[in-house]
């Protein structure tokens, strides 16, 4: 399929999204807190007693272990999606901008990535997440939140962003289409603010998609991801040529227009590099 004529923007969860693990959950239960005070911290957020932030600082200072000693459980017990890196490389061959959003470190994901897809491939991927502070010991894992908010990083706000620098690198009736692919509960504020949404089956998300009545596309891998898209990619071209708003297009997300030249956007994507 050639370059589409209409910009496209993908933002992917990572955790349990790209790969079928949580990257903390394996590093909490092997090297920190445990399985067991992990889940109790789980259930503390899922009632409301903690916020996600709080608890999170506590699983990862639970860690004593030096950065590459973590990784290499890691390496281990990661299983990546079997249809991601034909999705990617579908992404890549077609111009579609393609973003990791997480509430997990960004140096864990960017290793993950370097790691399981080769580090030109990963370098091509931008990585939307909270930053960290480790130390070279291991005596010290502390993470750098993206927004001072309860959840660490606002991932709705940073698609928002990302929905306003695709706008910015737009032609002037050009309206970019914006696609999500999350499965769980750190991704459903995100959820709203994307054109095409999809979620992976049985799973949180789309839980809460069915009972807020939200349209998305269920997945079980990013093999069906990649032919959805493609015919997505097919309709929009057909109807509008890549002219005006798109034909999946969400009018609620795109209340958040254009922001101006003098506002500063921090979003760390490569789309800032394309034209």
């Amino acid at each position: 399929m050639a370059n589409p004529t209409r910009k496209i923007v993908c933002f992917s969860d990572f955790d349990g999204t790209i790969f079928m693990q949580d990257t903390g959950h394996v590093l909490f239960d092997n090297l920190g807190c445990g399985e067991e005070r992990r889940q109790m911290l789980d259930e503390q957020i899922k009632s409301g007693e903690r916020s996600f932030r709080e608890v999170s600082e506590e699983m990862w200072g639970s860690l004593r272990v030096p950065f590459e000693d973590g990784f290499e459980v890691m390496k281990k017990e990661l299983e990546i999606d079997q249809g991601f890196k034909e999705f990617h490389q579908f992404c890549i061959d077609n111009g579609i901008i393609f973003n990791v959003i997480s509430a997990g470190l960004k140096p864990i994901l960017r290793k993950v990535l370097d790691t399981f897809l080769g580090e030109d491939e990963s370098s091509q991927i931008g990585i939307v997440a909270n930053d960290a502070q480790i130390k070279s010991d291991g005596s010290e894992w502390k993470p750098i939140w993206r927004h001072e908010t309860e959840l660490g990083h606002d991932k709705a706000l940073s698609v928002k962003e990302g929905r306003a620098q695709a706008e910015e690198l737009s032609d002037e009736n050009e309206v970019p289409l914006i696609i999500f692919i999350g499965d769980g509960v750190s991704d459903l504020a995100a959820a709203r603010e994307a054109d095409v949404l999809f979620a992976r089956k049985g799973l949180r998300l789309e839980e809460y998609c069915i009972e807020h009545q939200i349209p998305y596309i269920g997945f079980d891998s990013f093999t069906d991801v990649k032919r959805e898209v493609e015919n997505i990619m097919k309709e929009d071209q057909e109807k509008t040529g890549g002219v005006g708003k798109p034909v999946r297009f969400n009018p609620r997300a795109n209340m958040w227009r254009r922001v101006s030249s003098k506002q500063a956007v921090r979003c760390d994507l490569p789309m800032m590099s394309m034209t």
